[in-house]
């Protein structure tokens, strides 16, 4: 009666219900139909590494039961779920060859489709489209004969995949249009049409096809109510935030990114690294460099690659060189980390990058790199004809001809790049390329021209989200490369008005409804916004950083504004105020690492006695995230590490009322509003950090 009762809330989404059926069974731990449900179960709750290993229970009892062809099909499953969600490949192999010994002496099972399935899949992400290729036919073989449809499925979607990175760039998407049809139909399983749909829209963003990619996110995000489970619905909302940081606004990126991160920490472990990247991308825009970096550098701790984020986020805070060794280096040494999201391999991995380059390089005054990137990237346009590669292609030989004061084909390309990305609804892309078209005016003594686009551009950028690009933007002189070096830092003026009896006093008082400013012989008032709430408390005390949490809890009353909280208490930050977060590895994961570890290293001494260093070197790379992660699990004296959501959403909404307070002072107080968007720093930790040379006092 309870694995009925458990199977009925399993078909109804209900999985806290039936998995306390399942826990209540007596039987659980010896049943393999109840193991399996408690498997279903459990990753539609969340708890991902307690799906593994109910699968590797159902395995060992199969195998110990004698029924060879169930043992391995459990095994391939285990494989399975590892390869979608971990990215550690040589747990995916070991289980893989498990499966493949207890098939010996059968054939043509359900068991040998799913094996065939997975390897497939394994060896595309690895980079082996050779070897990916023969297992993809002969998943859907297989697939076919034995009646199991996901093996065809995802055989047929790697296979154009393979096409598509090969040049036969218009039979795979035919081939793909073809899979969207069949999981529109309702056909196939909600586990393997939501990861289905999940690679054709990287498939379509791969290519720079947004406009298909947008399309399929529709269907995605249509299909995904009440079909979708697991990690499915967070996949859904990171591509939501793909398509919104390319259509905007940056709020509604930003607010799916952030989700998407939320729902996606129980089940990713190493492509955990993509939502974050995403996040700091969207974060990028909008001009919150330290929230960017700081979603970077999470990622890149996810052996997950920063670029070309990272570098433009060092490039707009005026570290050109750093900018430049950081891209150089991306291109060079791309990261080669299992992936299904981006493309394993290629011209296409690199096109992003080549993109960023060119912008870089152009800042730098580096006129060959910009042409070497601009070639490349025609390269690749040409070979994977699409409107996004054709306008970066454009606008890195723009960026080139200006090198050489070439104005006419600067203005030409940067012309044609600006229409595409338009005419694709990339409203920030389409404004980037007026600012090249602007500079080649400038140049060229068509300065009212040059004027006009700069407007255009402001506006796009501001309705966009981006209100640093639109702040630049319309600065006479400046180029598009401009955008990325920091807010000038002129001398205030007001600092040497003779009609101030002190010039280092700022007073910065509120009666509860309006803020009185005093500063350099004048007196504003203005509506005592949050944002100007939070700023006196950081200005208040000079080189002190302040958690955001107690910025938060101070500004509802919830804590002592003295509550002092310092980056070393980080480990606990969270449970000092009520919410205990999650820790960064539960019990079960780390139980579950360790037993990877040991899998990640009979596959190094597999590799090692087949002669295949390229499998070893690979597995060395797993072993070392791997490590890596135990350790971060692990705090000081041996605490177990959490994280929370609190701490971030805290994180947004101080940047993001500070950001809104100084955009409304900019327009009655310049002088001030300079000094502040200097001196204030925003992230985890905030603190406003005077000028030595010339300190304020501030009262209030």
């Amino acid at each position: 009666m309870r694995l009925d009762a458990a199977r009925d809330a399993c078909e109804r989404g209900a999985w806290g219900e039936a998995l306390g059926q399942l826990h209540a069974d007596a039987d659980l731990d010896t049943d393999p139909a109840a193991l399996e449900l408690l498997a279903t179960a459990s990753y539609g709750a969340g708890e991902f590494e307690a799906a593994v290993e109910a699968w590797e229970r159902v395995h060992e009892l199969e195998r110990a039961g004698g029924d060879a062809i169930a043992a391995a099909r459990a095994a391939a499953m285990v494989a399975m779920f590892l390869m979608m969600d971990t990215g550690l490949m040589s747990p995916v192999r070991g289980w893989l060859r498990t499966a493949e010994e207890l098939l010996t002496d059968h054939d043509r099972t359900p068991a040998h489709a799913l094996i065939a399935m997975t390897r497939t899949y394994e060896r595309f992400m690895c980079g082996d489209m050779d070897a990916a290729r023969e297992q993809s036919a002969l998943a859907i073989e297989l697939g076919v004969a034995t009646g199991v449809l996901p093996a065809v499925v995802i055989g047929k979607v790697a296979s154009a995949r393979v096409r598509i990175f090969s040049g036969d760039v218009d039979a795979g998407l035919e081939q793909l249009d073809e899979v969207g049809a069949l999981l529109m139909s309702g056909e196939v399983d909600s586990l393997t049409t939501g990861m289905m749909y999940c690679e054709l829209i990287c498939a379509a963003q791969g290519l720079g096809l947004y406009e298909m990619a947008c399309e399929w996110t529709q269907v995605m995000e249509h299909w995904r109510g009440g079909a979708a489970f697991g990690g499915i619905n967070g996949r859904c909302r990171v591509h939501r935030a793909e398509m919104l940081r390319v259509s905007g606004t940056c709020d509604e990126a930003e607010a799916e990114a952030l989700g998407a991160c939320d729902e996606l920490r129980p089940w990713m472990r190493r492509e955990f690294g993509w939502p974050l990247v995403e996040l700091g991308n969207v974060r990028y825009r909008r001009g919150d460099l330290d929230g960017a970096e700081a979603a970077f550098r999470e990622a890149h701790e996810h052996a997950w690659s920063p670029q070309p984020g990272l570098a433009l986020v060092r490039l707009a805070q005026g570290d050109v060189a750093g900018a430049m060794a950081m891209i150089t280096d991306a291109i060079e040494h791309p990261f080669d980390i299992p992936s299904k999201e981006r493309p394993p391999f290629g011209d296409l991995r690199l096109a992003p990058l080549l993109d960023a380059q060119a912008e870089i390089a152009s800042a730098a005054g580096d006129e060959a790199t910009v042409r070497a990137a601009a070639a490349r990237l025609r390269s690749i346009a040409d070979a994977f004809p699409g409107p996004f590669l054709e306008a970066s292609a454009r606008l890195a030989a723009a960026r080139a001809a200006l090198m050489t004061d070439d104005h006419a084909a600067a203005i030409e390309h940067a012309i044609a790049a600006l229409w595409s990305w338009a005419g694709a609804g990339a409203p920030f892309e389409a404004a980037c390329a007026r600012l090249v078209v602007a500079d080649a005016y400038e140049r060229s003594g068509r300065i009212e021209s040059a004027r006009f686009e700069r407007d255009a551009a402001a506006a796009a950028f501001a309705s966009f989200g981006a209100a640093r690009h639109a702040r630049l933007a319309t600065t006479p002189g400046e180029s598009a490369a401009s955008l990325t070096t920091p807010d000038p830092t002129t001398s205030d003026p007001t600092t040497s008005d003779p009609t101030t009896s002190d010039p280092t006093k700022v007073g910065f008082t509120s009666d509860g409804r309006l803020r009185t400013i005093e500063f350099g012989g004048r007196t504003t008032t203005h509506r005592d916004l949050k944002g100007l709430r939070l700023i006196a408390r950081l200005v208040a005390e000079p080189g002190r950083e302040f958690h955001v949490l107690d910025l938060v809890a101070a500004e509802d009353g919830v804590l002592r504004p003295d509550a002092a909280h310092h980056p070393a208490d980080d480990a606990d930050a969270v449970t000092h105020r009520g919410d205990a977060g999650l820790p960064v590895l539960d019990d079960t994961a780390r139980a579950a690492y360790r037993r990877r570890l040991a899998e990640i290293d009979d596959d190094i001494d597999d590799a090692r006695r087949m002669n295949d260093p390229e499998r070893a070197a690979l597995a060395e790379r797993d072993r070392e995230y791997l490590v890596a992660e135990l350790k971060r699990a692990v705090g000081l004296g041996g605490r177990h590490r959490t994280v929370g959501s609190s701490a971030e959403r805290a994180r947004t909404s101080v940047a993001r009322s500070i950001r809104y307070a100084l955009d409304q002072l900019e327009h009655d107080r310049p002088d001030l509003t300079r000094r502040l968007r200097r001196n204030l720093r925003t992230g985890t930790y905030c603190a406003y950090e005077d000028d030595p040379a010339a300190p304020l006092r501030w009262l209030v």
